[in-house]
């Protein structure tokens, strides 16, 4: 009788533990209050942070992966206060592929490597233990990590077109399938579950538990390339979210999306996707140059322009998304080198001005949450124009001129700037 009555305690206190231990966890959720502002516990959590989406795969132990970089990076970025990194899950698709990430995470339809999926539990274990946070984007609209091309290939409608070389126009004719194809969309939606219920091999807790996840996200720049897709596009946001939500209740949910440009144009359909239950905050993204706001023959001249238009397009999805009391982050922003040269010794004082923008209208803008730069490239020293397997990783994609837009580890103006705030 003495033994059970013991066993009984004993069974009492490891409850009573568990339930301490998920309510500590649970104040270091980030949540959205009624203020409409981000929250970690009591203490309003606003943050500036980055893009690493590659610092899963130099997590891993197999090909592309360098645990002693991925250490140096986090020490990096931590010490310079950069402590939210928006990050992919995996690649999709084929290996081999132009303008593609390798390795890939995901080779056929629920086929996962699990030495890419071990590595991404082992960059969640360094953030938890570093107090970092994370967003996790599921996949991608855009040929570099697969996605929309990759489900419609799986899903019966051939190879798509690769934009730099195919061309753009052909590549937006065939994607824009994506999300009328139920089939397709359906295959993204039981990724999303799938991850989003994984549990971690490293720490042995599930990813619903994880403090270091802020966020999962339904795709990066997810769009319905057609007006006849916008609302199959808000339809297939809504399933993934709720999909997340079924497995992860715990955590947030966010959409990737570019703002109006991601909808077709359509304020409208952005604030109507912001404004689902399942979404927690809104995002945009800004690209003077990739959207002809500032001409590339000289990003320094027309750098004025970049940060007018920059700035209207902050406060018009502001003025959008109000009346639901929802945070926004600019979840990626970016500005490439003097010159329109990719270069590591290439000036950077026109980006330095914008990102010195960026800053400002953040601090001073109570209803932006967080803002991520577009990338940490860090200590990666590119040793061609374009990215191939083997080469460093920085957060320019396979798809773009390697230093475009990523921010090096010698741009000490630039760190000096996010470091001010």
């Amino acid at each position: 009788m003495l033994r059970h009555i013991l066993s009984a305690i004993l069974l009492l206190f490891a409850v009573l533990a568990a339930d301490c231990k998920n309510d500590g966890m649970k104040n270091d959720f980030i949540t959205v209050g009624h203020d409409g502002q981000f929250h970690s516990g009591d203490t309003v959590y606003r943050f500036v942070g980055t893009n690493f989406w590659y610092g899963p795969i130099l997590a891993s132990d197999g090909p592309g992966g360098d645990r002693g970089r991925l250490h140096r990076e986090l020490d990096r970025l931590q010490q310079a206060g950069v402590t939210n990194l928006r990050i992919l899950a995996g690649a999709e698709g084929p290996e081999g592929l132009p303008h593609h990430i390798s390795p890939v995470l995901q080779t056929a339809p629920g086929v996962y490597n699990d030495t890419l999926l071990q590595g991404l539990d082992y960059f969640m274990a360094e953030l938890e233990r570093r107090g970092m946070k994370a967003v996790i984007y599921l996949t991608n609209a855009w040929e570099w990590s697969g996605g929309y091309g990759s489900y419609l290939q799986w899903s019966g409608h051939g190879v798509a077109p690769v934009p730099g070389i195919d061309g753009y126009r052909e590549y937006v004719e065939h994607v824009k399938d994506f999300v009328l194809d139920p089939k397709a969309s359906g295959m993204a939606i039981d990724h999303a579950r799938y991850m989003a219920s994984r549990t971690n091999t490293v720490t042995g807790r599930p990813y619903a538990e994880s403090p270091a996840i802020m966020a999962w996200q339904v795709a990066n720049e997810p769009r319905a390339f057609s007006r006849e897709g916008k609302e199959a596009l808000l339809e297939w946001i809504h399933a993934m979210a709720k999909a997340i939500k079924s497995v992860d209740p715990n955590h947030l949910v966010s959409t990737g999306s570019e703002g109006k440009y991601g909808c077709e144009i359509d304020l409208d359909l952005w604030t109507r996707i912001h404004a689902l239950p399942e979404i927690d905050y809104a995002v945009i993204h800004l690209w003077p140059t990739n959207w002809g706001w500032a001409s590339r023959d000289s990003v320094e001249a027309h750098l004025p322009e970049a940060c007018r238009l920059s700035g209207e397009y902050i406060d018009e999805h502001l003025a959008a998304i109000a009346p639901y009391r929802r945070p926004i982050v600019i979840e990626e922003f970016g500005y490439p080198r003097d010159g329109f040269k990719f270069g590591i010794d290439v000036p950077v004082s026109a980006r330095d001005k914008y990102y010195a923008y960026i800053l400002d209208r953040f601090r001073n803008t109570p209803g932006l949450g967080g803002i991520n730069f577009w990338g940490w490239n860090g200590e990666a020293r590119p040793t061609a124009t374009m990215w191939a397997p083997g080469a460093p990783y920085c957060c320019d994609p396979a798809h773009e001129p390697q230093g475009m837009y990523g921010v090096f580890d010698t741009d000490t103006s630039t760190l000096q700037i996010l470091q001010a705030r």
